[in-house]
């Protein structure tokens, strides 16, 4: 048996009044998703536990098979990882999001005053990102606090005994606000405001103002967390697993728990990724033997924080044609039984442009057995069934051991 994981991340939305009062995932063209759903175990899944925060390391935790009150330390240790960096004990990782801040009116402000403009600059490069980082190493850095770079904006910053504090506020969960209700307390405001005096007239923003572009003009900290560590996946599920993804995040956890993690040249984690290449790389893990391979796109996800209602129809439909398609066709040839669960981990609504901890929809496909299954993988159509899963971590015995088949099976579910 073969197990692909699809993880459309953030796909799951609210009705769009400029859609008809539908959702992105309602209108999407996506044949091979809906030619499967018909026959599928589907329902509804909680991936985040009450009161905890919505986040794509809490839910992908869960889906991964981790209970995320058990699990979860926060992002920025797991983004750690991915990018080989060692942490002892008293070591703190931070998420270092290089942002664009701008002022309320047409004069400059004192920068407590500032808008959060974009969490992501614009999805700067990597390779201007390297250049930012490296020139805040150099002049904000210590032997105990260093700056790393990671992806786009997404950065790291590790502080030995690091002083006392609270949790941070995620920048995209305020776009378009003052971020003077949401700054950090000292040491971290003043290293903001230090690295907002060094990126403002930096040559790499100046000539992304040239070209059009948003400036990455501060650093802003977030989702502090210590060394992880993660039971080994295969030992808990007997199954040799592989992680595609463009994420640091999720191949750290991939890394903690023992699973391979595996770089696409051009997959970017956003609209502009290399579908077609993920896909191709899920067939050649499943050649070389792999059990299972869970296969992140975080692209719905970006266009839901940028609220770009057509390219989140667009990501789906890639991801549908260019991923699944092409990976249904190897499956379906490679002479083994297989299953199939597509699910995004969280919503990100369009119109709150950040995380909420509803419900997503999710079906498992099984090549062997068939289901009542629904007309179309979408958020209404999910709930339809009425099967409700408050646990995400228990969706993992679903894909492996099989979906249920009577009522009282389902109950034990969803307890």
């Amino acid at each position: 048996m073969k197990y692909l994981i699809l993880l459309c991340d953030g796909a799951a939305d609210y009705p769009i009044e400029k859609l008809g009062m539908k959702t992105p995932m309602e209108v999407a063209n996506v044949k091979n998703i809906d030619s499967l759903v018909r026959t599928s175990f589907v329902g509804t899944v909680s991936n985040v536990p009450d009161g905890m925060v919505p986040e794509s390391d809490t839910a992908n935790l869960a889906v991964m098979s981790y209970d995320p009150k058990v699990y979860s330390k926060g992002r920025s240790p797991l983004e750690a990882m991915s990018l080989g960096l060692k942490m002892s004990p008293d070591d703190t990782a931070y998420r270092c999001n290089v942002v664009t801040l701008g002022n309320p009116g047409s004069e400059d402000v004192p920068y407590e005053e500032k808008i959060m403009i974009d969490h992501g600059a614009d999805e700067i490069t990597t390779a201007e990102a390297d250049i930012l980082i490296k020139d805040i190493q150099k002049k904000l850095g210590r032997p105990d606090r260093n700056f790393f770079t990671g992806v786009s904006y997404r950065h790291c910053l590790i502080w030995k005994n690091a002083p006392e504090f609270t949790d941070f506020m995620r920048p995209h969960d305020i776009l378009g606000q003052s971020i003077s209700n949401y700054l950090p307390q000292e040491p971290f405001l003043s290293i903001q405001k230090e690295s907002y005096e060094i990126l403002k007239e930096h040559p790499v923003n100046l000539d992304r103002i040239k070209r059009g572009l948003r400036p990455a003009n501060s650093v802003w900290f977030w989702s502090p967390g210590k060394k992880p560590a993660l039971p080994s996946f295969e030992e808990k599920w007997g199954l040799k697993a592989s992680v595609i993804s463009a994420v640091d995040l999720i191949k750290g956890i991939a890394i903690c728990a023992g699973m391979r993690s595996v770089n696409v040249k051009n997959a970017t984690g956003n609209i502009n990724t290399d579908f077609e290449g993920k896909g191709n790389a899920a067939i050649e893990e499943f050649r070389n033997g792999q059990d299972l391979v869970y296969i992140h796109v975080e692209a719905p996800d970006e266009c839901g924080h940028r609220a770009e209602i057509e390219n989140k129809i667009l990501a789906l439909e890639k991801i549908d044609k260019e991923i699944l398609g092409n990976v249904l066709d190897y499956l379906r040839n490679c002479g083994d039984n297989f299953r199939v669960m597509v699910l995004p981990d969280h919503p990100t609504p369009i119109c709150k442009r950040t995380h909420t901890i509803d419900p997503v929809p999710f079906m498992i496909y099984d090549s062997a057995k068939k289901y009542a299954g629904a007309v179309k993988f979408d958020e209404k159509h999910a709930a339809d069934t009425g099967f409700y899963l408050p646990k995400g971590e228990k969706l993992m015995s679903l894909l492996v051991n099989g979906c249920p088949d009577s009522k009282s099976e389902r109950k034990n579910y969803e307890r």
